[in-house]
């Protein structure tokens, strides 16, 4: 009973990226610039693949799937950041916070197992050529989405049970704009070891991506220098560029903040979420259209056609 009452009343404090109260108000602003810009952005990305026919094929199914989980991740955090920050409140209900938790593992395990089919799909393309369409058909895209997004929510869902049966005395203070796993364990007066293996276990589930990813582009190097054509390695080095750009970005900051010592976490560390949480799903589009000659022939399109309507 105890148990059910604190988490009918318990009520964090998201203590914001800083603990300065200008800097808060400059990340704000940034956010508020941030945020529409990340909405626009890959939903352009999502409509050009979408209205245009020479984009239906599996590079741009994976491409259209990532601007959407860039949505719903962006979306899950930075509303209710802006909207406390208006409110003059940094509060966050019991449920709010196991809510935002959720997602942010779910989506984020989502995000890099896409990633990862977006390598596989490249390396394909350019070591076996001539079984592309066999290999990657539009039952196996399909099934690569739908299997990212099950073990993404598979991979969220025991942590947020372990953590909703944690019990939490005394301070309340959430040292992050959102409610991170990370943060909420140093919070708790309970007993956090299982939790703590289990999230070491979550951060090895999260690395077999990355490692299918590196084993996707040693398939796609060493195919690729083995091509007689200067014109073909470049050709083949655009392609998968803006791939290797977002993988880059994303891990980097992921590996910062989670591949390491729980011990270690403090505020400062929020500065870096901002960066995979904000900054990447924003950067993803310009990233994908401003390097890819189709997709910019797209947009034009696209815009072309809402301004003659």
């Amino acid at each position: 009973m105890r148990e059910e009452n604190q988490s009918s009343t318990l009520e964090f404090i998201l203590l914001g990226v800083t603990d300065q109260q200008k800097q808060e108000d400059f990340f704000f602003f940034l956010f508020l610039f941030i945020y529409p810009i990340t909405l626009t952005g890959n939903l352009l990305i999502i409509l050009a693949i979408h209205s245009d026919i020479r984009l239906h094929n599996p590079m741009y199914f994976f491409l259209a799937n990532l601007s959407l989980v860039d949505i719903f991740f962006s979306s899950v955090t930075i509303p209710k950041m802006l909207v406390n920050h208006l409110l003059g409140s940094k509060s966050i209900s019991f449920g709010g916070c196991l809510t935002q938790m959720y997602f942010m593992i779910a989506l984020g395990n989502t995000d890099s197992y896409i990633l990862a089919a977006m390598a596989y799909d490249r390396a394909v393309a350019i070591s076996r050529p001539l079984h592309y369409t066999t290999i990657i058909s539009p039952k196996t895209c399909v099934l690569l989405v739908v299997g990212s997004w099950v073990v993404g929510n598979a991979n969220a869902l025991p942590h947020t049970l372990l953590t909703a049966n944690l019990s939490f005395c005394g301070n309340q203070v959430v040292a992050n704009f959102y409610c991170d796993i990370t943060p909420l364990l140093k919070l708790s007066c309970s007993d956090i070891h299982f939790n703590v293996k289990m999230m070491y276990l979550g951060v090895g589930v999260f690395s077999i991506p990355l490692l299918f990813i590196i084993i996707s582009y040693i398939h796609v190097f060493s195919t690729v220098l083995q091509v007689p054509s200067t014109k073909g390695v470049l050709k083949a080095f655009s392609t998968c560029g803006s791939h290797l750009t977002v993988v880059s970005l994303y891990y980097g900051t992921v590996m910062g903040m989670y591949f390491r010592p729980l011990t270690s976490y403090s505020l400062k560390d929020a500065v870096l979420t901002v960066m995979y949480m904000a900054v990447t799903p924003m950067l993803n589009p310009f990233i994908y259209s401003l390097r890819n000659r189709d997709m910019k022939s797209s947009l034009r399109k696209l815009f072309s056609m809402r301004i003659s309507t």
